[in-house]
């Protein structure tokens, strides 16, 4: 008999937070075979094949429809699919693994508050220095929709690899697109967001995918585990303003 698949992530403080979760809803979530191995079950849900994957490639595995379900942040669903919205279902938010995904400048440009003002010193900028302004960021769709869609074209993206915070003050890039919890780490580095550069108020998500294989029974198996796991976040936790 076919089992509905579910991706979880596999290692870091995802897996920690999503095992926790599903044992907080009386779901024990346990490898099987090797410890280091990329299988595994749920106890009570023999239904369910869990398959380890990282939190990045379950994005592409529920686009792909290769897994039925997976638990990841939105901001990769975002970034890696620009057709979520018809490609996944969010079935459930989960209360943990929060970050905005944000635009943020050096703090000393102090009259750079909103995107319509990087518009406005844009073409100065190129003027200045022979190039339009850079943006480094690991999140280049999500960046390139959120700057589309407030009419501001005059940039150029440097993709980042590394500690992307760091790159206005390597002289790499002049403003950023990240990700960031407390916005510690950016004051730290001089950068402040801007006042309308909160791109994405991202948390973990359990989702669908819609070009999964899917049949009655898997449809109900769905169903169950959502409610087990909705009952078991709190209600305040998976608002955010």
């Amino acid at each position: 008999m076919s089992k509905l698949t579910l991706a979880i992530p596999s290692k870091g403080r995802l897996m920690e937070q999503t095992t926790d979760m599903f044992a907080r809803a009386g779901l024990v979530v346990r490898k099987v075979g090797h410890v280091r191995g990329y299988r595994g079950e749920i106890d009570g849900l023999p239904e369910i094949d869990v398959a380890y994957v990282s939190s990045g490639e379950i994005a592409a595995a529920l686009k792909a429809g290769s897994v039925h379900l997976g638990i990841t942040g939105e901001d990769l669903i975002r970034e890696n699919i620009s057709d979520a919205a018809t490609r996944i279902r969010f079935l459930q938010a989960l209360g943990f693994g929060f970050a905005d995904v944000i635009v943020a400048v050096p703090a000393c440009w102090v009259d750079v508050a909103t995107v319509h003002d990087l518009e406005a010193i844009a073409l100065p900028f190129r003027r200045l220095h022979g190039r339009w302004p850079r943006v480094a960021t690991k999140y280049v769709n999500l960046t390139r929709r959120f700057f589309g869609s407030k009419g501001f074209g005059d940039y150029r993206i440097i993709e980042s690899a590394g500690a992307t915070e760091g790159a206005p003050a390597a002289g790499m890039a002049e403003l950023i697109v990240d990700i960031t919890t407390t916005g510690e780490t950016l004051r730290a580095n001089g950068l402040k967001i801007l006042d309308d550069g909160v791109i994405l108020k991202s948390q973990a998500n359990l989702c669908a995918s819609n070009a999964a294989a899917w049949t009655p029974e898997f449809e109900k198996i769905c169903a169950e585990l959502a409610a087990k796991l909705s009952a078991s976040v709190p209600a305040k936790a998976t608002s955010r303003v």
